[in-house]
């Protein structure tokens, strides 16, 4: 079994505390609403505790964005072509440097997340579920303190297309759109990792 060493945790731990310091002063505290800001700090407390349920549960939430990130940016970095749009802020010349350097975090994650299933086990059990009430209450809440130019958790609409629905029938298709094409692939291939 893959153990996760302890320079590596404090190291994980220090950069995560000063993301968090510098993205609290710039973007406010709603920014750790994205799912991709909830692995990324949640990793921290699976990492000290070595706990297989919340490293299972943060897996499941984005592993799958978090690789289609790295491929679009990877795209956009090596063919100078745009896939899916999600690392669109990237490349905004306005969006200040520091800002975007620190968002490379989304390259390692997948990697941190898969390394944390190695070493603690994925506890399939709790991992779909888990997922799943994340969901349930991230998305609401999101759409609840997010405004339109935010989009957080695309629940204005993904990326740029703003959806004309109210909350009240979109947010719940979000949320089932997050379950059967994130949550659910995600978990089937969790089960079957070695």
């Amino acid at each position: 079994m893959a153990t996760i060493p302890l320079w590596f945790k404090l190291a994980y731990t220090v950069f995560v505390l000063y993301v968090m310091a510098v993205w609290w002063r710039h973007y406010t505290w709603r920014n750790f609403l994205w799912f991709s800001d909830i692995a990324f700090i949640g990793a921290v407390p699976a990492m000290w505790l070595e706990s297989a349920t919340l490293a299972s549960v943060l897996a499941v939430a984005v592993l799958l964005p978090e690789i289609l990130w790295n491929v679009d940016f990877a795209g956009r970095l090596l063919l100078r072509r745009r896939i899916t749009g999600l690392t669109d802020y990237m490349f905004e010349p306005e969006r200040p440097r520091l800002l975007r350097g620190l968002s490379l975090f989304h390259a390692p994650l997948p990697l941190v997340l898969l390394w944390m299933i190695a070493a603690y086990g994925y506890d399939s059990r709790v991992g779909l579920p888990g997922a799943i009430a994340l969901g349930a209450v991230v998305l609401p809440w999101s759409r609840w303190v997010s405004t339109p130019e935010k989009n957080i958790n695309w629940v204005y609409g993904f990326g740029a297309r703003r959806v004309a629905w109210p909350a009240w029938v979109y947010v719940p298709l979000l949320f089932l759109a997050f379950v059967l094409f994130v949550f659910l692939p995600t978990d089937w291939l969790l089960r079957r990792w070695p």
